[in-house]
């Protein structure tokens, strides 16, 4: 059973692992045995990335590219083969959202959010598939959400690539399923990250903060995730154990999405 989750010998790409959730997920894998590739969009990023790793007793190796670019995404992928090897894992983890009230949204935002959440993902997938295809297994990991399920105010372009990037996910295992490739999400919920914080300080009085006391109350696990909480999911879904599961978007949400919430008092 210990090796049906083992990672050991495999090639690991996380884009955008500098830090928060990709990181926290190559880290797990790290420590199942793969070998870290990640990237960033500016060499600070990859540098700060660089010494977190380090940190951890991680050997990973980082470039920087910007994954919307496809000449420049094709050129990353053909160095990693080159310089690390075929990756037998892939992770389409960078990402970007835009809280703007949808008539207030530009088409210029709106494009920007559909080509980091979903043109991103469709361009790496597409540079790493045929040497899966020539190695004869492959992995790939869409970050989804649970946008792509829900609705909320100020989401309309992340929540439209999200919605997308899930289909996007059923359809690169329905077209490369047939050469053992799986191709599955995981949906995070509310995750404590640096970039969440401010939401979640505590008010002068001492009382939560009001979006803090909403996410909770709508979550049945009662609290925010963490980063190392999509580790799990992330090895399961990377390795031998997940075989014969594709087309599959995983919820790590701690139960919102089957939930409908406390009856008003």
């Amino acid at each position: 059973m210990e090796n049906m989750f083992s990672l050991k010998g495999k090639i690991a790409l996380i884009t955008g692992a500098s830090y928060g959730i990709g990181f926290a997920i190559a880290k797990a894998m790290a420590a199942a045995g793969a070998k870290i590739v990640f990237n960033d969009i500016k060499q600070e990023l990859v540098d700060k990335g660089l010494a977190s790793y380090k940190e951890e007793g991680i050997d990973a190796k980082g470039y920087v590219c910007d994954v919307t670019d496809e000449k420049a995404v094709n050129e990353f992928i053909a160095t990693v083969e080159k310089e690390v090897g075929v990756i037998d894992i892939l992770v389409n983890n960078a990402g970007i959202i835009k809280r703007i009230p949808m008539c207030d949204m530009t088409a210029e935002q709106f494009r920007q959010v559909i080509d980091v959440d979903l043109n991103a993902p469709f361009i790496v997938s597409k540079a790493v598939i045929p040497s899966m295809i020539k190695k004869g297994h492959g992995k790939i990991i869409n970050i989804c959400s649970m946008m792509s399920e829900l609705g909320r105010e100020t989401v309309s372009a992340y929540a439209a690539a999200k919605g997308g990037l899930k289909m996007l996910t059923k359809n690169i295992a329905s077209e490369y399923g047939e050469f053992n490739i799986q191709c599955n999400g995981i949906g995070p919920g509310y995750i404590a990250t640096p970039q969440t914080a401010p939401l979640r300080e505590r008010q002068p009085d001492g009382s939560r903060h009001p979006f803090d006391s909403f996410i909770v109350a709508k979550t049945p696990a009662a609290r925010w995730g963490e980063a190392e909480d999509l580790g799990g999911p992330a090895v399961f879904l990377a390795s031998d154990a997940s075989n014969f599961v594709n087309g599959h978007i995983l919820y790590v949400d701690g139960g919102i999405l089957a939930y409908i919430g406390k009856q008003p008092q």
